[in-house]
């Protein structure tokens, strides 16, 4: 199980272990799988712990390596839960923090699939299931490069599934809704991280205190990790499991209200809408408004 040493993924994998499976956690660090053994230990637990920096290649080969020592060739299944927010406008956070988010959430998951599937399609059987998000369907400001990330993994998983079918291997996807994880925590620092300007302060206020009222509403990832079990244990699971109401209101709404409608509510939300007749008319590509010929400075984010 990736990302086994908080939220979802520290939910999922002490319940797993409690149900008596053998679950293999990575860490990002040792001072991390030391924590997390700790915790299991605490509750009467027992699981292995593998560190891994999903972002790099060779960390990833060396964890997959050692855990096809620890299972004699091969997990039965992998749990594909890492995930890191990214929060702010699309074009305000850098480019660095985009490919940090897109490694994570999407090459670096994938990759996971990819170095634990030979030894499943050997064996004729094996099990993926990869953690995405609602907001893969249910896309928001300032949660823009997040959603992108876990739509892209949505969008791979159901790929990968037919693709893996033939082979005996099954892959599901799931998609929480809002779950009370230190993810609040670090898109509230990726707000504060943000220089804005006048114009922007009251979006960034408003979308802060947006991400405070769910983190104190939402409920803890219990629910995400029992979905996760099942999607385990059963003979045939579903191709995708969408967990809280939130999620299931959320993409229902999404489907069914016209993008107009859908726009103009979250527009509200985060204080998106400008007073009529005060926003400058829409300048070509490649041009600012009131400046036609002057060439124009390039801003890199």
């Amino acid at each position: 199980m990736t990302g086994a040493t908080s939220g979802i993924g520290l939910a999922t994998a002490l319940l797993l272990a409690r149900q008596g499976r053998r679950v293999i956690g990575t860490a990002r660090s040792q001072d991390k799988a030391d924590a997390l053994v700790r915790t299991a230990r605490d509750q009467g637990l027992v699981l292995d712990t593998v560190v891994m920096d999903l972002i790099d290649p060779v960390s990833c080969r060396k964890a997959a390596g050692r855990v096809a020592e620890l299972t004699d060739g091969g997990p039965d299944a992998l749990v594909a839960n890492a995930g890191i927010p990214l929060t702010g406008a699309i074009t305000d956070v850098s480019e660095d923090r985009i490919r940090e988010v897109m490694e994570v959430n999407v090459v670096g998951t994938l990759r996971m699939c990819g170095l634990v599937l030979p030894a499943m399609r050997e064996r004729g059987r094996g099990r993926i299931v990869t953690v995405s998000s609602a907001a893969a369907r249910i896309p928001s400001p300032m949660n823009g490069w997040y959603s992108a990330s876990k739509h892209a993994l949505s969008a791979a998983t159901h790929s990968l599934r037919m693709e893996m079918r033939r082979y005996g291997v099954q892959v599901v996807l799931v998609e929480p809704g809002t779950v009370a994880t230190p993810f609040w925590d670090r898109a509230q620092e990726d707000l504060s991280a943000l220089a804005t300007g006048e114009a922007d302060s009251e979006v960034h206020d408003r979308a802060a205190s947006l991400f405070s009222r769910i983190q104190r509403s939402a409920g803890g990832p219990q629910p995400v990790a029992r979905t996760i079990a099942r999607a385990l244990r059963v003979r045939r699971p579903r191709r995708r499991y969408t967990v809280g109401v939130d999620a299931h209101l959320g993409t229902a709404l999404q489907c069914a209200a016209p993008l107009w409608c859908s726009d103009h509510v979250k527009s509200r939300l985060f204080a998106l809408h400008t007073p009529a007749g005060t926003a400058p008319a829409a300048a070509p590509i490649g041009q600012t408004s009131g400046s036609s010929n002057a060439p124009q400075a390039q801003h890199r984010t």
